[in-house]
């Protein structure tokens, strides 16, 4: 995938990152989560590999872009006190057996991967608290959500490793690490593991994650979907989005078909890819402000498959207010011929709420 392309160089090592995160995340729930082997003094396998991911993503990402910030969703200050001793040495394993690990037969040493490359625990504490920039609308940074969908993963289900560059508030790269995800939705059953990867301007692919830097991938386009086959991409936990609400909408458009649920940005990737034909995620209560780091990188994918992503009253999401999207009610992600129809949906049935709630 090497090439003279705008972001090339960003592009391939946002897959290599993201391909060693999905690894070791697979490695934590393979060996703690089954297994169950944690003391109660190692918390859980989720803050094991959120940071220990986080660690080794920066990690990458500060060898070749050393001024680019970082939003991230973890520090490391319980990690520094004499409390996180024992959660500390294990992620310090963890992260260092990851970037040390010859994933592919000569690996590209220069992206700060292989043998020689192990890091020190203060220096992996520092990576770490690289994701503590607070956004801002001028330059370069980067999003990252280590473990996206922390419930499913401890399921066994869908999680995803999401990482974004964004330049002047606007997403120009995103990679989405599916380990769990089969292949081929029609195919539920057999092999799984996909990174999707869009850079703005040159489309959306899907890479296998076995050896993701070897392959052109497949380009996504989204499907045209009529109301008679459209159905909803959603979350499992109803703590996430009102599905009761989206359940209204779908009424409104005459959607038949059961929706998908699935956590993490993995809906981004079966959109981009034709599994469901539109994302709706309405918020639960007022005063939640979307995370940006759970957006960026699905937002450039659907953009970049020939979709449109807003807010659920049409307007398009900042990603410059900081580290949240702001007051943005909601995202609605959909291709193209049936987003508008979606989002008169939403407001007819918000305006059915609100006639509701005044009587």
């Amino acid at each position: 995938m090497a090439d003279a392309a705008p972001y090339a160089a960003e592009k391939q090592i946002a897959i290599a990152a993201v391909r060693r995160a999905c690894v070791l995340t697979s490695s934590v729930f393979n060996k703690l989560v089954k297994q169950e082997t944690l003391t109660k003094d190692d918390k859980s396998p989720v803050t094991v590999g959120d940071f220990s991911a986080q660690a080794v993503i920066n990690t990458i990402l500060n060898r070749t872009f050393p001024d680019d910030p970082i939003v991230g969703e973890e520090d490391a200050d319980d990690l520094r006190v004499e409390s996180g001793t024992a959660l500390r040495e294990r992620i310090i394993q963890l992260a260092n057996e990851t970037l040390t690990a010859e994933l592919v037969p000569g690996e590209k040493e220069e992206w700060g991967l292989g043998p020689n490359n192990g890091q020190t625990t203060e220096q992996l504490l520092n990576a770490i608290d690289r994701g503590n920039y607070q956004g801002g609308r001028t330059g370069r940074m980067w999003t990252l959500d280590p473990i996206d969908g922390t419930k499913g993963f401890l399921r066994g289900e869908q999680y995803a490793v999401c990482l974004a560059l964004i330049v002047n508030s606007r997403v120009e790269l995103g990679v989405i690490g599916c380990p769990n995800l089969p292949v081929s939705a029609s195919d539920p059953s057999g092999s799984r593991g996909c990174i999707f990867v869009a850079v703005r301007g040159q489309g959306a692919y899907q890479l296998p994650l076995v050896d993701p830097l070897s392959s052109a991938g497949t380009k996504l386009t989204i499907p045209t979907f009529t109301t008679e086959t459209l159905n909803f991409l959603e979350s499992v936990e109803k703590a996430h989005a009102k599905l009761s609400f989206n359940d209204r909408v779908g009424q409104i458009l005459g959607v038949t078909r059961a929706p998908t649920r699935m956590d993490s940005q993995a809906k981004y990737c079966a959109l981009a890819r034709g599994d469901g034909g539109a994302y709706l995620r309405m918020p639960v209560g007022s005063g939640y402000k979307e995370k940006i780091w759970d957006h960026a990188p699905g937002s450039v994918l659907v953009e970049e498959a020939g979709g449109v992503i807003t807010d659920g009253r049409g307007q398009p999401l900042d990603f410059g207010l900081g580290r949240t999207l702001g007051e943005n009610y909601g995202v609605v992600a959909a291709g193209k011929e049936v987003h508008p129809k979606v989002i008169a949906a939403v407001l007819q049935a918000k305006a059915e709420e609100e006639a509701q709630s005044q009587l």
